[in-house]
């Protein structure tokens, strides 16, 4: 059964838990809801499903045990993570990686981001990449740069290119890359040089991106990539925190 339009119109004869967690399903596979997504509170989906709460609980708890919602007692009910991003974010929360495993990880994903991005033209999610390249590069030329929020903003204009890539995987890999990028290490922006390099490269990943050259843009991708590498991997070795953009 397919769903287009509100996913939570009344239900047709059958069982009616298989069938609440049918819809649900369907919204999930649509991407109605994505991971993360608050469903309605018990009441009204129940209602607005022309069905009752027990029967709702009993859907939930199919769905809960298929690892596909998280119920949170007080909270509501979520879409989860795929069991894949989930472990992958594990990963990294637990520093099973390495800071060449991370670096190696932003290459696969961003590379292609950043060239799909360019070759996709979608003018709406470009406009967004656009806003957080702006927002980057005035706080990157502040005369008192605020090091967290640059360290936020740049994780922002990266994430905006991974969305507008348009490949569902990328998408549901941003939370991932999130950790990734921000993963509690300390910024080596500040390192001689380094800050004007990057604001270099986002101007060029920018541009390429705009400019609608794949090819420009994915080598603009990787070259920033590599340069944060070589910084942060210097700043390890130098006995300190490392991370860069």
């Amino acid at each position: 059964m397919s769903v287009t339009g509100d996913p939570w119109t009344p239900l047709q004869q059958g069982t009616v838990s298989d069938l609440i967690a049918e819809r649900i399903l369907d919204a999930i596979t649509s991407e109605q809801l994505k991971p993360g997504d608050r469903l309605p509170a018990e009441r009204d989906l129940a209602a607005r499903l022309g069905t009752s709460r027990p029967s709702l609980r009993e859907a939930l708890r199919s769905l809960r045990e298929r690892g596909l919602v998280d119920i949170r007692h007080g909270s509501g009910v979520f879409v989860a993570e795929p069991h894949d991003t989930r472990a992958l974010r594990d990963a990294v929360a637990s520093e099973e990686l390495t800071l060449t495993e991370l670096f190696d990880m932003r290459e696969v994903l961003e590379v292609p981001a950043t060239g799909w991005a360019a070759r996709n033209q979608d003018v709406a999610l470009l406009e967004k990449v656009t806003e957080a390249f702006r927002a980057l590069d005035r706080c990157s030329r502040a005369e008192k740069v605020d090091w967290d929020e640059l360290r936020a903003l740049d994780s922002a204009f990266h994430l905006r290119i991974v969305e507008a890539a348009g490949n569902r995987f990328l998408t549901r890999t941003q939370t991932v890359l999130q950790d990734i990028l921000g993963r509690g290490m300390q910024t080596t922006l500040h390192l001689p040089g380094r800050l004007e390099r990057s604001r270099r490269d986002h101007e060029r990943i920018h541009e390429a991106v705009l400019g609608a050259d794949p090819v420009a843009a994915r080598r603009a991708a990787k070259a920033h990539i590599d340069g944060a590498r070589r910084a942060a991997l210097l700043h390890l070795h130098d006995g300190l925190p490392a991370g860069d953009r």
